[in-house]
């Protein structure tokens, strides 16, 4: 599905974030990035969005390299993507319909599918007596699980989770794996960042570690990193 090929990424010159990448991940895959801030986590999924660019090497989704496209294919490819942020970015002037309903609009959804989708989305991340809250109203947890509907609202094929469990406690981070492990369960790709060990033991699936732009590590099993 996604096939980063010799990326590598400089700063200023002399600020190397991304060395020599080459990482092939499948569809239906779970696959956690490990590494201390700074490591490359962050850069290295924002390739995947076109969200910044590689200094040499190239990045495909399928068979489409991602920096060869026109706005309006990257604006299509970007639709099947569905990316969950450390600080929510929720509309803070909007409940949790409307954060669901404004991003089924964006694609051009029609008020019966938004109608039918958006309360079958809230039950499966537990938020559908939360409906009508606004994000103020909600806890950190609910925001982040408010967030994931949003992202997987119009089916993407691909979830990119970076660092979202970065700001909550023990309990909320487990719901938010548990989430995350059903949304994969049923066969979308997802892609977490995290530097929280705990997390990914708890997934139990393929595991890469970066440090210093490199990977160094690339366990199919995460019971193998220990």
């Amino acid at each position: 599905m996604i096939y980063f090929n010799n990326v590598s990424k400089v700063y200023n010159k002399d600020s190397l974030v991304l060395n020599d990448i080459t990482l092939t991940i499948t569809s239906g895959e779970f696959v956690s990035i490990v590494g201390h801030s700074g490591a490359g986590k962050t850069t290295l999924v924002k390739m995947i969005l076109a969200d910044d660019v590689p200094t040499e090497g190239t990045v495909f989704f399928e068979s489409i390299n991602i920096f060869k496209l026109k706005d309006g294919d990257l604006t299509k490819l970007r639709r099947r993507i569905g990316v969950v942020f450390q600080d929510f970015k929720l509309l803070g002037n909007k409940t949790a319909y409307e954060n669901i309903a404004f991003a089924m609009e964006a694609v051009g959804k029609t008020n019966e599918e938004i109608e039918s989708d958006v309360p079958h989305v809230l039950e499966l991340v537990d938020l559908g007596s939360k409906m009508f809250n606004f994000p103020h109203q909600m806890s950190g947890g609910e925001q982040q699980r408010l967030a994931i509907a949003r992202a997987i609202i119009n089916q993407p094929e691909l979830i990119i989770a970076d660092e979202p469990t970065g700001n909550l406690d023990a309990i909320n981070t487990y719901e938010i794996v548990q989430i995350l492990k059903k949304i994969n369960d049923l066969g979308t790709t997802v892609i977490l960042t995290t530097h929280n060990r705990g997390v990914i033991d708890s997934i139990g699936k393929r595991v890469i570690t970066m440090e210093k732009g490199r990977i160094i590590r690339d366990d199919k099993d995460s019971k193998n990193t220990i």
